[in-house]
């Protein structure tokens, strides 16, 4: 049994896994504490930080007020006084109103201070749709903050991600913004070694090797990409390589060079709105390094430009594995 209270070899869960990275990094550094609407008694709104309110007392487990704005200005504070504050903001359709202390506050102040001081925080921000939650609690901001700088983004979508990811942000010297899958909370479990070991901020995984194209992803819509890229072998004999980028601040850049120049055809894909989100970066990127082997245009599968469905339709908004299998489809069929 580990400090988190799941038992060795057992199945972990994304949601036991991001409370046993919390609780291994408190353990490990006295400095780490963790602050944010109901955190403490309560666990938090999805029971995340269940027992750690016991284990590590109110003096690191500290409950705030409903107000985003004043959570993350108290982690920039206490960051700043030498701490190693993980932040929860309980849905990421509320953090707009903390911009102001993301952006120009923890971000800047290495840059802005010469490297005197820096904010090594973590910003915990439960993300994606897929639970009915309606548009407060289904929204994926990612594409707000990759354009700003001076803080990482990490994307995980597996439970030992989520482990050795927020390991990984706790130790990082500057903010991290750790976008969560709220839909793969309970629904993915997996068996995997707790050695306290932080995930290699910048690396993508290829989940799925082929060689007919590539398919560049992040979150939980990776699963419906498999689940295409999967019947398309069955029915079409198309090999998908599928990438989970993990990390969107600092990317991968090199392996989706290498898997786009090996298959010649790239699919993008994103549950975010699809125009200015971050699949058109991976697009640019894509563009400017392998154009040359290229053998069909870049497409992209993405949410309307709208704002999030009510949860009646919510399946409608969200990249299905159909749409996904179209879009491979159509840059397999395309000729010049």
């Amino acid at each position: 049994m580990n400090a988190a209270g799941i038992a060795t070899g057992a199945e972990t869960t994304v949601l036991e896994a991001l409370k046993a990275g919390m609780s291994h990094a408190m353990d490990s550094d006295p400095d780490v504490i963790l602050l944010g609407e109901d955190v403490a008694r309560a666990g938090g709104i999805f029971r995340t930080s269940t027992g750690l309110f016991e284990r590590f007392g109110p003096q690191r487990v500290i409950d705030t007020p409903l107000d985003e704005k004043g959570i993350v200005a108290h982690g920039v504070g206490l960051s700043l006084y030498g701490l190693k504050p993980i932040v929860e903001i309980q849905f990421s359709g509320f953090i707009h109103d903390a911009f102001e202390h993301i952006m120009f506050c923890a971000a800047r102040y290495r840059w802005s201070t010469g490297g005197q001081y820096s904010c090594p925080m973590v910003i915990r921000a439960p993300s994606y749709g897929g639970i009915k939650g309606g548009f407060w609690h289904s929204q994926s901001v990612e594409a707000y903050f990759v354009h700003h700088g001076g803080m990482k983004i990490l994307c995980p979508s597996t439970p030992e991600d989520a482990y050795r990811m927020m390991l990984a942000a706790v130790a990082d010297p500057d903010p991290v913004l750790l976008v969560e899958p709220v839909p793969l909370y309970r629904s993915l479990s997996a068996i995997f070694e707790m050695d306290g070991v932080p995930a290699a901020i910048g690396e993508a995984a290829v989940t799925r090797e082929g060689r007919d194209v590539s398919v560049l992803t992040y979150g939980p819509i990776r699963y419906q990409v498999e689940l295409a890229a999967n019947g398309l072998a069955e029915k079409s004999n198309i090999d998908v390589e599928v990438i989970d980028l993990r990390t969107l601040i600092p990317y991968d850049i090199e392996t989706i060079v290498h898997s786009v120049k090996k298959t010649g055809r790239a699919v993008i894909v994103h549950e975010a709105p699809l125009s200015m989100g971050f699949g058109a970066e991976l697009a640019a990127v894509v563009q400017e390094k392998a154009f040359g082997y290229l053998h069909a245009p870049i497409q992209r599968v993405a949410a309307p430009d709208v704002p999030y469905h009510f949860s009646i339709g919510d399946e409608h908004y969200r990249p299905s594995a159909k749409r996904i299998r179209l879009a491979i489809e159509r840059t397999m069929e395309f000729e010049f």
